[in-house]
């Protein structure tokens, strides 16, 4: 049962709040207090370079060791109290801040749940079963029955930087992208100079109290052993300490989206998390065991105005490597109980895992660069590759490049540089066609790629999932996304399009669509959501096109070279069409009287 082992996350999941004594203390009920906590409950936008440091700030926490009380949190809610401000805090260096470095009137208050009591009823209904059927609505409340919260003052025991992560996070989101790491109503405010000299900084408190009624110590996982497409859970509390009694430690499922930087430093993950998440913990379910992988530096961001809907995270093994280095080089209380860290990380160096299957499908996901514009595509022979058609543009020819020159260990895929080979378009849909597909032939092979098997069927609510190029491009090799198939549209008894619930971004387009118990390629990625009054866009709310639309067609051009099937795509009907339009015939629309 998973139940056991994610109370496990609960447990070790709190609300670190900070504040001035000469405000108003954590818990006392302000007006100037409302939900607008994406930065922990203050009324004023997260700005460290401002004025006074005054109010409520919040976020998640981890609690490391009950025994001893060790925390560690995001530190963005100690900046506004940092009596230094114009300190530069965005160097490689192990700068290490300590309590001196902030008023002596700082309040720190740790709110966490105790010890609940657990049924064997409570167990079953809880069991992972009902986990997984719940885990495409993302997430997912943990129940807390016959719990008590304890709220405990702590103490700071240093505030340090990432510089790991901070390097690779830098190379990975440009400036030129225009992303955004901030809160919708935030991002005015939202420089990327201050996310790239705050967002690496992590504090790691003492609770004056310790727990002594659970596990002492959380099991952690060097993120350097880790696969994308892993299923793992986010544990955090949305809005921070606005309304603990209904969001302390919410529990979200997703996958390993990608990862990045040195030992996977960086991790993006499709769990969904909420502002006040900042600071919470990201687990893996391993060999019957839970682990501690990452502490979630971002849960919302943003590129170009489009909303990305990926967590962001730190590993938390460089973190506590970097609080080993920081201990040789500070006088910092605890030593000896935060040198015992170092031990815990090292429980599991790299899972041991059988087969990998969402690896295996990540294999045959491409970038298709025109020029012009880039995408993604999915291999189906080693000299096709299909695609959508606005990725190509009209482009005649174009560069696929894939993240496998070769490659295979046994059932396990090691994957390298990317290797560029030259295409030529050799049938696009017309612009007025509905069916979005380009395929692209070759000019050499691509060996060692398994061949993915096309569906015959679809089954709505099964476990999906979509690789691609989405966001990042080649910077960190192809993402992947889970969610559930949502909705099978047909026209007549023939599927013509296919929605999900994962999320999709600019740069997804053309990437397979697989069932992820099968491993059957459901479709081609066309589009996500934007709703033009607003310009806001939805990337949990996608569509794909059905891979049986598709399939008689590409077999009589692999077999025969023949183009005239794919050409009866430009001739769908306007049922058709306008389902790919994402309306109504007018004829069919019913009047309102109002």
């Amino acid at each position: 049962m998973i139940k056991s082992h994610l109370l496990l996350a609960e447990l070790s999941g709190c609300v670190v709040t900070t504040s001035q004594t000469q405000s108003s203390p954590p818990g006392q009920n302000n007006s100037n207090v409302h939900s607008d906590l994406y930065r922990g409950g203050n009324e004023k936008p997260f700005s460290p370079a401002g004025s006074e440091g005054d109010g409520l700030w919040s976020c998640s926490g981890v609690i490391l060791d009950r025994g001893t009380g060790i925390v560690i949190c995001q530190a963005a809610v100690f900046f506004p109290f940092l009596k230094e401000r114009d300190r530069p805090f965005s160097s490689s260096d192990h700068t290490v801040l300590s309590a001196d470095n902030f008023p002596s009137d700082l309040l720190i208050q740790v709110e966490c749940w105790s010890k609940p009591k657990i049924d064997a009823e409570q167990e079953t209904h809880f069991n992972h079963q009902v986990l997984d059927q719940r885990s495409g609505l993302g997430l997912v409340p943990v129940s807390k029955p016959q719990s008590q919260r304890t709220q405990h003052t702590a103490e700071l025991l240093m505030l340090l930087p990432c510089p790991e992560f901070q390097l690779a996070f830098s190379r990975l989101f440009r400036k030129e992208d225009s992303w955004v790491f901030s809160s919708e109503e935030e991002k005015e405010y939202g420089e990327f100079q201050k996310d790239l000299e705050y967002l690496h900084w992590f504090a790691v408190l003492k609770l004056q109290s310790p727990l002594r009624q659970a596990k002492s110590r959380m099991d952690i996982m060097k993120s350097s052993g880790l696969v994308k497409g892993s299923a793992v859970f986010a544990c955090s509390s949305p809005f921070g300490s606005f309304y603990p009694d209904i969001f302390l430690n919410t529990v979200s499922k997703g996958v390993l989206s990608n990862t990045a930087g040195d030992g996977n430093v960086v991790m993006l993950t499709d769990a969904r998390c909420l502002p006040g998440s900042e600071g919470g913990g990201v687990f893996l379910f391993e060999n019957g065991r839970l682990h501690l992988v990452g502490i979630i530096v971002t849960p919302l961001c943003w590129k170009a105005n489009e909303w990305v809907g990926l967590t962001l995270a730190c590993s938390i093994s460089h973190i506590i490597d970097n609080i080993i280095k920081a201990l040789g080089k500070a006088d910092i209380p605890m030593k000896k109980e935060l040198a015992a860290l170092e031990m815990g990380h090292c429980i599991v160096d790299k899972p041991k895992r059988g087969a990998r299957p969402l690896e295996h499908l990540m294999a045959v996901a491409v970038l298709v660069d025109s020029g012009q514009s880039w995408g993604s595509g999915v291999l189906l022979k080693p000299k096709l590759v299909l695609t959508c058609r606005h990725v190509v543009r009209d482009s005649s020819k174009v560069s696929v490049k894939i993240q496998n020159d070769k490659m295979t260990s046994g059932d396990h895929y090691a994957f390298k540089r990317f290797h560029a080979v030259r295409g030529n378009v050799v049938f696009s849909t017309h612009e007025s066609s509905p069916f979005d597909i380009a395929v692209i032939q070759l000019e050499e092979d691509i060996p060692g790629i398994p061949e993915p098997v096309l569906a015959s069927g679809y089954c709505t609510g099964e476990d999906v999932c979509i690789v691609g190029f989405g966001a990042l491009g080649e910077r960190s090799g192809p993402s992947v996304t889970s969610g559930v198939l949502s909705s099978v549209i047909s026209v007549g008894d023939v599927p013509v399009m296919l929605q999900t619930s994962c999320a999709v971004h600019g740069g997804s387009s053309g990437g397979p669509l697989f069932a992820v118990q099968s491993g059957e390629l459901l479709g081609i990625v066309a589009s996500n959501t934007r709703d033009n009054s607003t310009g806001a866009t939805y990337p949990h709310l996608n569509f794909s096109i059905p891979v049986t639309i598709l399939q008689a067609a590409l077999d009589r051009y692999i077999e025969f070279g023949d183009l005239r099937s794919l050409g009866e795509l430009n001739k769908a009907g306007l049922a058709v069409r306008d389902v790919w339009r994402l309306q109504r015939s007018p004829e069919n629309v019913f009047q309102s009287k109002l």
